[in-house]
């Protein structure tokens, strides 16, 4: 078996091939869109390289076959606010073999080690983390969530066994919109509700640039404790709502004010793995097609929370009960094609909002796994910090 870096079209090509010859024979599997994980590795497209670096390696056996892959990347922001500099890699597909797995780690952890880092996390990606994150442990007989991980049950071992630990557990949950919230839930919204101060809206698309300023003021108020949280720019909230727009569905998007000042939001969209399944992993034009007319033709089930956030001010006060409450009542009585809502990962470093997910009557989906590699098998191992 031998180790190549990416270098050139052919090799990119063969790249994106092996999810598709790992998973041929999944019927859950649906493909990431191959411009999508390619834009990851464009300087051109990813601010990333701004501050860091990427390589990627694929694994040919004798015969010339591709029978792995994987990337390396340096988040230089982030990769020295450790105990041990830490890079990342990501991107990992191999078959049943773990000697050939460990080629590929290996190859990463020479890469991360000629650059000055001692450890490495993975699988992650080289960009935010709403994406590529983690290894599914559990789960498997669910279809994998718009460009979040999906992965063979024995890619597990191969972490474990290459001396990978857990750096912090992730939980995807799901819960049926036909099932009303708790009392206490619903209690708690009406107590909120006959405080004239509070109020709700859904998001105007005629008026992106508001909804960006005040998610921003929310998401920088409550993400300050999170491990190596980054304050948010307005460019980046605005690009944020940019992107999504294609897509966005304006009775999905809720924020909570008190006295016009912006405290809370949800944001939810289609689960877009509905619309993408049929384009197979090509957004070309014949992609793009089949995508627009799936999302015309089609009654999307399942709905997807991708981000809630309360400001600590209004936190533990009823702020949850009274927008999650409001925005399933209109989907369970407006919407009767969306049946499910599935929520984004949840990362155990947070139980403060898994316990609020699971009093809702939400159950698992996926769990996943962030593993944390230290290159000194002397170095004392940390998980990551928990959220107060």
């Amino acid at each position: 078996m031998k180790i190549v870096e990416v270098s050139n079209s052919n090799e990119i090509k063969r790249f994106h091939q092996v999810p598709h010859t790992i998973y041929k024979d999944d019927a859950n599997w649906i493909a990431h869109i191959r411009q999508e994980v390619e834009a990851v590795f464009d300087p051109n497209k990813n601010s990333y390289f701004t501050h860091g670096s990427a390589a990627r390696f694929i694994l040919e056996n004798k015969q010339g076959e591709t029978i792995g892959r994987v990337a390396a990347f340096i988040d230089n922001k982030k990769a020295h606010t450790f105990n041990q500099a830490t890079g990342g890699m990501g991107f990992f597909e191999c078959i049943e073999n773990e000697q050939a797995a460990h080629m590929l780690f290996n190859a990463c952890k020479s890469w991360l080690t000629e650059r000055g880092m001692e450890a490495m996390d993975g699988p992650v990606n080289f960009g935010e983390k709403d994406r590529y994150w983690g290894l599914l442990v559990n789960g498997f007989e669910h279809p994998p969530i718009y460009a979040n991980s999906y992965n063979p049950p024995y890619y597990q071992a191969f972490f474990e066994n290459y001396g990978f630990q857990t750096y912090f557990n992730q939980h995807n949950f799901i819960k049926p919109l036909t099932q009303k919230l708790p009392e206490k839930y619903i209690n708690k919204f009406e107590r909120i509700k006959e405080n004239k101060d509070y109020r709700l809206e859904t998001i105007n698309k005629n008026n992106l640039k508001k909804y960006a300023e005040d998610f921003r003021e929310v998401y920088n108020a409550a993400w300050v404790t999170h491990d190596n949280f980054k304050e948010m720019s307005s460019n980046q909230a605005m690009a944020m709502m940019q992107k999504i727009k294609p897509v966005m569905e304006t009775d999905l998007i809720w924020y909570a004010y008190y006295k016009d000042k912006p405290i809370s939001f949800v944001i939810m969209l289609p689960e877009l793995n509905q619309f993408f399944k049929v384009t197979h992993g090509n957004f070309n034009i014949w992609g793009k097609l089949k995508f627009l007319i799936q999302k015309l033709f089609s009654k999307p089930k399942y709905v997807w929370g991708i981000v809630f956030g309360v400001t600590p001010k209004f936190q533990g006060l009823g702020m949850e009960s009274y927008i999650l409450f409001a925005a399933a009542e209109h989907l369970r009585t407006k919407r009767p094609n969306y049946k499910k809502v599935i929520m984004t990962w949840i990362g155990d470093f947070n139980p403060k909002m898994i316990h609020i997910s699971k009093s809702m009557g939400a159950k698992n989906y996926h769990d996943l796994k962030t593993y944390r590699k230290l290159f000194d098998e002397n170095a004392v191992f940390e998980r990551s910090p928990i959220i107060e």
